[in-house]
């Protein structure tokens, strides 16, 4: 596996990769775990040549958030990815991803305004604008992103359709089902920061999100099962507890009744300082999906 920081260098690289097959790009900010080692299997699968990017990305982190402690261990997601065959990890430097004078945001309305994008003003316009310079730099064919940040995937395919990439088209941005732990918290970097009783009260998450799905699509009333679930977590230990919501699974568009279409249910809370997001698919109640 090569590794390189600087952009000749990643251009050059590139070139040659694409000589001999198609290129899949799996962005990550490190602290690789088992979640992302899954999309970069799933990439090897799409496409001749796997790269990887490793970049704590300052710009979607608000000034109360966790970007000097968010782990940091290069050498190690280095060999990880090399084991799982990737050909090439692109590891820039913030001076390298912004120079002096960088002064382009980009800012997708809709699907990042409510959720997340409520709770974390400008993160997305930071994950937006980073993506669309990755994409920029690598010009894969397919580029692959775990389901478990189900408004990010949202947000990166609404860029791409919206500015016309080509590379890769909006239909090669592939979300990946989350993988989870043996217990069913959603796997993430984060879940490092949990002390013992929190890692073991945060299983409520899951087993509450599922106990609401169960409900909803039993026809149960939407704010009811949601208000259940919001108790549970604070039972558990959860708080400030920043959504629970019942979304339409394209629009993000949120639902007060069952639906009759594919949704999400997604949550973000916090236990102890650490925040914690998830989401599940909800299947329509009311008639099949429309094609």
């Amino acid at each position: 596996m090569q590794t390189v920081s600087t952009l000749v260098e990643l251009r050059l690289a590139v070139d040659d990769l694409r000589k001999s097959g198609t290129i899949a790009l799996v962005p990550t900010m490190g602290a690789l775990h088992e979640g992302h080692l899954t999309l970069m299997r799933e990439a090897r699968a799409r496409a001749d040549h796997v790269v990887a990017s490793i970049f704590v990305n300052p710009t979607q982190f608000g000034p109360n958030e966790d970007l000097d402690a968010y782990p940091r261990r290069m050498a190690e997601d280095a060999a990880l990815l090399e084991a799982e065959g990737v050909a090439l990890l692109w590891a820039p430097t913030v001076d390298a991803m912004y120079p002096d004078g960088f002064a382009t945001t980009i800012s997708v309305s809709g699907v990042s305004e409510g959720l997340c994008g409520a709770s974390r003003p400008g993160h997305f316009a930071g994950v937006a604008t980073v993506v669309c310079k990755l994409f920029n730099q690598v010009r894969p064919d397919h580029a692959l992103f775990g389901e478990k940040d189900w408004q990010q995937l949202a947000v990166i395919r609404a860029m791409a359709r919206d500015l016309d990439l080509t590379l890769p088209h909006v239909s090669n941005i592939h979300g990946v089902t989350t993988v989870r732990e043996a217990d069913g918290l959603a796997m993430s970097s984060r879940n490092a920061y949990l002390s013992p009783d929190q890692r073991t009260a945060a299983v409520t998450l899951p087993r509450a999100m599922r106990a609401a799905i169960e409900d909803i699509e039993a026809g149960d009333d939407v704010a009811g099962a949601l208000m259940r679930l919001h108790a549970a977590l604070g039972e558990a230990g959860f708080g400030p507890i920043d959504y629970v919501t019942l979304a339409d699974a394209s629009s993000l568009v949120p639902l007060a009744q069952a639906p009759d279409a594919p949704a999400r249910l997604l949550v973000a809370a916090r236990i102890g300082g650490t925040r914690l997001i998830d989401n599940m698919p909800v299947s329509p109640v009311k008639g099949e999906e429309t094609q």
